[in-house]
């Protein structure tokens, strides 16, 4: 029983009747019951008169509606069939301009008869008149069959949605002198007009139901009071069983009820009281302090203070104590008090704290705990998941396979601390980042072994730290559970869970929840370690594929930067090309995607250009070639996803968002040529070079952009620039400039004025100011920059001649370049080249035709080239014994290091490198304008402009 309860029970005094002889303490209740039965009585007498009342007045109201509405069709029809019938109206309706004469006094008979609208309308149903002008000249409106009847010369009233709203319209045909059908006359009243009427006849409705209700209750109220009078008392029969039902209550409830005098003698004590307080028999009447009762809560009975929900001990129990007084309403001075046991709900209530907290932890964990792929961050989250909520201290350890990416296997063995939180991880005890050693009897040990979790009360050794014999227990360490990270039966390490002196010791129910976190734990260690893996076979075969270093050449000054994107390695690729004769090629581009198949694409790719640059082609032709290869490429893969659909098995569908598919791929392709400063590129749907002059001058070259590689459409062109010696080409990836927060554009903006500022830097410094100031702080793909400074071979260095298509001028044109060989300082390598020069030149006039060019440059190699203008390419071949020719170009090959033939606008070019001796002087790449010598027929040399 509740302290309201008890309260109410203290305030129950009957009232006697005169003749009856009850205790003084029940004197109310039996009034309180007929003042009830006579509040029900009255209120449902005047629910009644209410519900009379307001029938009579709905009913009232709708008669009265339906009176105005009759009003309403007569008016309307009355006023229709007199201005049918009116002198007049038919021979306006046959006139020129029907509406000038009608319009007015339709507008009058409305006014006048109080109705809404006067409309005529002529017999195709077209309204003549109306009060909204705006309407005259448009037909009129209403259900279809209404208005057939109109336009029929028929009689109707009826009620429907006219152009006013819902209205009672009635329609009056108007004929002529002859009888026939002229049209027609249409009365409306609206609806909202009819209930504007009964609105007002409401006021008095309402006033008389008021004055009929007021009466109503008037004479309900008069007849329940004399009621109430009548009936004062109850007979002895009814106040016994009022005293059975109070007593069998009192005595029934699971709470103490208490009843106390103002002196603190207890007065009444139920059944339940007794048994919380051990109460004697012959409790009642005597003072509460001598019950034997706790002194504190016998203090609070016997102040008689007001108390709610206060908690004092009992013995073994803890009581909920309420206390309120008697004395109220003229009730006796005293007070009543309820007793509840709350020793199991608080047990209860302290449970399902702990539950809830538990369940707190779990969730947490499961949020937390797998936010990261990275195995370290992986592990300290359980750290902070589980410090201070369930250990004090927490350390987690992984084996070493684990920590590679491998999947480990027994024995497990080598175990790395990777994550260590709580009260006393600065200690020596929980370092972390070290190796963990057990011995055999650590629960760790055991832990591993069994691969289930342990519970130790004295956890010993089994920190993992045993070389100098230090004991947890020495540290205030008195509990442990270890707990195998485990994930599809396999051990990927431990994690320990730590509690101090000021903790209580783990429990077995503890070990459930060290089991969910670790279960947690080892599914996201196990992810991070596949994703590591992962990573490291993509960062692997990125490395693998990308150029590990710039290949030595002279033409260019390059440094180059790649960084992979956020989540793994991406397509984004770069690569320097030496070409013979002094020319090197440039080459960038991007793969859509990331992971292990973008990072295999950009490999193809990017074998695909190196073997396309082998050919020495122009760039457009280059680029030409890798969309013929990606097309046919990704031709093949969807034959072979159809296939192994047919077959009913699982195969990528192809789609440009999984990495398979090259179509969409970007490249840029560049030949830049030493000799004649001259630097062509194409590029195929990717950003265009940004050129920086000596002086700083930064340039965007209007390079023609075509559409992705493997996207078909128009053919590729290619630009020629002449950038001056000195000069930075910078060719970059999309990633370099734009994220989720800047556009292309702004970053392409930010490059140049940083390139601008700085004009003074190299190549490598380049790369790394750009990176520094350009690139964005979270780039949303991979980044390559490539930055080549241009130069220009001194003209001291080159030699040419134009030579006349006569085999006997061979000797001649030989003796030439072995003079200008020799003047190069090269004497050891005279004989050899001069027999190569001999053998390309001798080749050309018998095979090739005219016109034939020598050209010579020294750098680190002596290149000779000679051209022609025939396209029939060379071969090397094994000449037989019998044989008189077919060796010279075998004689090229073993003398040369290297040969080859690249073909230009106007024929071909056989050339061939000649590595120069050791100790001879080398050349220092140099800048200017540069003149070539040609040889005359006297044996004469004299500059001419440089060649087309």
């Amino acid at each position: 029983m509740s302290r309201h309860a008890a309260t109410a029970r203290s305030r129950y005094r009957p009232r006697p009747l005169p003749g009856a002889s009850i205790p003084s303490r029940g004197r109310r209740g039996p009034l309180r019951s007929v003042r009830s039965v006579a509040g029900q009585v009255f209120v449902l007498q005047l629910l009644l008169i209410l519900v009379l009342v307001a029938a009579g007045v709905a009913i009232l109201a709708l008669q009265a509606r339906s009176q105005s509405i009759t009003d309403a069709r007569r008016r309307s029809l009355a006023v229709a069939e007199t201005f049918a019938r009116s002198p007049g109206v038919s021979e306006a309706m046959t006139t020129h301009d029907p509406t000038a004469l009608l319009q007015s006094p339709t507008e009058a008979a409305r006014k006048g008869s109080g109705v809404d609208s006067v409309v005529v309308f002529n017999t195709h149903g077209i309204r003549l008149t109306h009060p909204d002008t705006g309407l005259i000249g448009k037909r009129i409106i209403g259900p279809a069959w209404v208005v057939r009847r109109e336009l029929a010369g028929e009689t109707i009233t009826r009620i429907f949605r006219a152009s006013q709203g819902p209205s009672v319209v009635s329609a009056v045909p108007i004929t002529k002198p002859d009888g026939s059908l002229a049209g027609g006359v249409s009365v409306g009243v609206k609806i909202e007009s009819v209930n504007g009427v009964v609105n007002g006849r409401l006021p008095a409705l309402l006033g008389a139901a008021t004055g009929a209700l007021a009466l109503s209750a008037g004479g309900t109220a008069l007849v329940s009071g004399r009621l109430r009078r009548q009936t004062r008392g109850l007979g002895p029969a009814e106040m016994t069983r009022m005293y059975e039902h109070h007593d069998a209550v009192l005595h029934s409830v699971r709470e103490g009820v208490l009843v106390l005098a103002a002196d603190g003698r207890l007065l009444l004590a139920n059944q339940e009281a007794r048994e919380l307080l051990g109460l004697a028999p012959d409790a009642e009447g005597r003072h509460i302090g001598e019950l034997g009762i706790e002194p504190r809560l016998a203090e609070l009975l016997a102040s008689g203070r007001p108390a709610t929900d206060e908690v004092y001990p009992s013995g073994n129990r803890l009581l909920a104590v309420n206390v309120r007084s008697t004395d109220r309403a003229g009730g006796p001075a005293g007070s009543a008090a309820t007793l509840r046991d709350t020793t199991e709900l608080r047990l209860l209530s302290g449970r399902a704290e702990a539950a809830r907290e538990r369940l707190e932890l779990l969730y947490d964990a499961g949020v937390r705990i797998g936010s990261t792929l990275e195995l370290t961050g992986t592990t300290e989250k359980l750290v902070e998941v589980a410090v201070p909520r369930f250990a004090d201290v927490v350390t987690v350890e992984l084996l070493d396979p684990v920590l590679r990416g491998e999947e480990p296997a027994p024995p497990y063995e080598v175990l790395h601390r990777t994550a260590a939180g709580g009260d006393t991880t600065g200690h020596l005890l929980f370092r972390p980042g070290e190796r963990a050693v057990y011995p055999p009897s650590a629960p760790q040990h055991q832990a591993l072994r069994t691969g289930r979790a342990v519970l130790r009360a004295d956890p010993g050794e089994a920190v993992g730290y045993g070389d100098d014999g230090r004991r947890p227990l020495d540290h205030g360490i008195h509990s442990l559970i270890t707990v195998p990270l485990r994930f599809r039966g396999v051990t990927l390490g431990l994690a320990n869970f730590w509690r101090t002196r000021d903790s209580v010791p783990f429990e077995e129910e503890d070990l459930a929840i060290a089991g969910e976190l670790t279960a947690r734990t080892a599914v996201c260690v196990d992810n991070a370690r596949r994703y590591a893996r992962e990573h490291a076979m993509v960062s692997t075969l990125r490395r693998s594929l990308l150029p590990c270093t710039l290949p030595d050449q002279e033409a260019v000054e390059v440094a180059s930067r790649y960084l992979p994107a956020p989540g793994g390695a991406s397509g984004g690729w770069f690569d320097v090309i030496p070409l013979p004769g002094n020319r090197v090629a440039l080459a960038v581009g991007q793969v859509a995607g990331q992971g292990l198949h973008a990072a295999a694409t950009m490999g193809r790719l990017r074998t695909a250009v190196q073997n396309f640059s082998a050919l020495d082609l122009p760039p457009d032709e280059v680029l030409s070639l890798l969309d013929e290869l990606v097309t046919r490429l990704d031709l093949e893969h969807d034959a072979g996803a159809d296939a192994d659909t047919d077959t009913g098995t699982e195969a990528d569908a192809g789609t440009d968002g999984d990495g398979v598919r090259i179509a969409g791929a970007t490249c840029l392709y560049g030949i830049y040529d030493a000799v004649c400063g001259r630097f062509t590129v194409a590029r195929a749907g990717h950003p265009g070079p940004v050129l920086v002059g000596p002086d700083g001058a930064v340039d965007t070259p209007a390079v023609p952009v075509s559409r992705p590689l493997g996207r078909g459409g128009e053919p590729f062109e290619a630009v020629e620039l002449s950038p001056p010696a000195g000069s930075r080409l910078v060719l970059y990836t999309d990633g370099l400039l734009e994220d989720d927060d800047r556009a292309l554009g702004k970053g392409l903006e930010r490059l140049c004025r940083t390139l601008a500022d700085r004009p003074d830097l190299d190549p490598d410094e380049t790369c790394q100011g750009l990176f520094a100031t350009v690139l964005p702080a979270r780039p949303s793909e991979d980044v390559a920059l490539l930055v080549a400074r241009t130069r220009v071979l001194d003209p001291k260095d080159v030699a040419e001649w134009d030579v006349p298509f006569d085999v006997a001028e061979v000797a001649t044109i030989r003796a030439e370049c072995t003079r200008r060989i020799r003047a190069w300082g090269l004497e050891e390598d005279a004989d050899t080249a001069e027999l190569i020069i001999s053998e390309l030149i001798t080749n050309a006039l018998r095979y090739g035709a005219p016109p034939v060019h020598l050209r010579l440059m020294r750098g680190r190699s002596l290149v000779c080239e000679v051209s022609d203008g025939s396209s029939t390419s060379p071969h090397l071949r094994r000449a037989r014994a019998t044989d008189e020719g077919g060796r010279g170009l075998f004689l090229v090959s073993q003398l040369a290091r290297h040969w080859g033939t690249r073909y230009t606008a106007d024929g071909k070019v056989i050339w061939a490198e000649q590595a120069i001796s050791a100790g001879q002087p080398e050349n220092a790449s140099g800048t200017g304008s540069w003149e070539r010598p040609v040889f005359s027929g006297s044996g004469g040399e004299h500059p001419v402009g440089p060649r087309p």
